[in-house]
């Protein structure tokens, strides 16, 4: 008898809803079904939101010029110049040196995780986020505590939530802005509050990931760190949301630490970042190419997702069974099933309706089984065709199962 190997723990309790519906999504394509995908946030996959072409040129001269050696292990010195350019615009001074660029926003989690977290220490996060937030910290010997967003008000923060959840051991404070998944935009009033209660411990950094900033359709986003002249701020960020190119895989954090408070945790995440290498050279020179561009094209790919935004909203107000309110950024919405059948059981909504009508969503326990629950997070970066015929199922599928 062939004995099997036994998987560390941590391994075995990690979950990714996003990609785990995939699995008997691609088992049901396997038969030959065609499945309207709006799970995941990957502009790439559906038409009409390609990555600009003067990036994709940039990024195919830097393999024509060879430039496929390994760059410095904080980043090329012109992108973290360009990325410190893009964050002092933001508002607040930033430098090449505060800039570390590395493989995607997902490798900064881990090498933050990795620096601050001692065993029993705490990362309060939102509750719905985004999940690796909940699956990173462990591996650290770190715990993930939710703090509330409020569904009864457009997912705003709960910071009397917040206030409850401080204590000593909390060394990272996380705010998701624009929110992955509810689309929700904290304002400066909430930046400013988020700030207030974070410099009441000396010991606790903010986590500001900010990866769907230029995807604001509110007009209120604001930096984190351009609010803050003594909380220490690491702001997160990158090329997969606002320009279009995730399967580049590269991102970047950028600290700000007015007190230098951070030296030392600084120091241990440099060392982290030397030891794994470095981002890849050809993809920091395509995004270079995006910050150092005219950006006016945003404009348009951010009317059309506004547009896309908006027949969602209208389209679900229509549907007996779930309702929504519409998010001030990002290309998700956390759509609340109403009919209690459903509500009670969020993931057997998701995985029924992709075997039945072959529509995928992802399930918001997923994102939370506290917060998240009764709801599922909709992706609508699809074209309108696509949205209308995936509506069209998921209103069939309901009256179905009322019947």
């Amino acid at each position: 008898m062939v004995r099997r190997l036994p998987v560390s723990p941590r391994a075995a309790c990690i979950e990714y809803a996003i990609r785990d519906v995939v699995v008997p999504a691609t088992a049901l394509e396997r038969q030959g079904h065609e499945i309207l995908k709006l799970n995941i946030g990957d502009p790439l996959a559906y038409p009409g939101l390609p990555t600009p072409m003067h990036m994709v040129e940039a990024f195919q001269q830097a393999l024509a010029d060879q430039r496929n050696g390994y760059s410095p292990s904080y980043g090329l010195d012109e992108t973290r110049e360009a990325i410190a350019a893009d964050e002092t615009r933001k508002g607040w001074h930033c430098t090449r040196d505060d800039v570390y660029v590395t493989t995607g926003v997902s490798e900064a989690l881990q090498i933050i995780f990795a620096a601050f977290l001692n065993d029993g220490e705490k990362l309060l996060t939102p509750g719905p986020h985004y999940p690796p937030y909940m699956a990173y910290p462990q591996l650290f010997g770190g715990q993930t505590i939710e703090y509330r967003l409020r569904q009864d008000s457009d997912w705003s923060i709960d910071f009397d939530d917040v206030e409850a959840k401080m204590d000593d051991s909390v060394r990272l404070l996380v705010l998701i802005n624009p929110n992955n998944p509810t689309g929700n935009v904290a304002g400066p009033e909430e930046v400013d509050r988020l700030l207030d209660i974070a410099s009441r411990w000396p010991l606790c950094t903010i986590l500001a990931d900010e990866i769907y900033d230029g995807l604001d359709f509110t007009g209120r986003h604001v930096s984190c760190a351009s609010r803050s002249d003594g909380v220490p701020v690491i702001t997160l960020n990158g090329v997969s949301k606002n320009y279009y190119a995730p399967g580049w895989r590269v991102g970047y954090m950028a600290w700000h630490d007015p007190d230098g408070r951070m030296v030392d945790v600084r120091d241990g995440a440099e060392r982290l970042l030397r030891s794994r290498l470095c981002a890849s050279t050809p993809a920091q020179l395509g995004y270079l190419a995006g910050l150092t561009s005219d950006n006016n094209w945003m404009d348009a790919y951010r009317d059309g997702l506004l547009r896309r935004r908006d027949l969602c909203v209208e389209r679900i107000g229509g549907i007996e069974g779930i309702e929504v309110e519409a998010p001030g950024g990002s290309f998700y919405m956390f759509v609340r099933l109403t009919d209690p059948h459903w509500a009670a059981d969020d993931k057997k909504f998701v995985l029924d309706l992709l075997h039945e009508e072959h529509v995928l969503l992802v399930h918001g326990s997923g994102f939370s089984p506290e917060y998240g629950s009764g709801h599922f997070r909709l992706v609508f970066l699809p074209d309108t065709d696509v949205l209308n015929e995936a509506f069209d199922r998921i209103d069939r599928f309901l009256q179905h199962h009322r019947g």
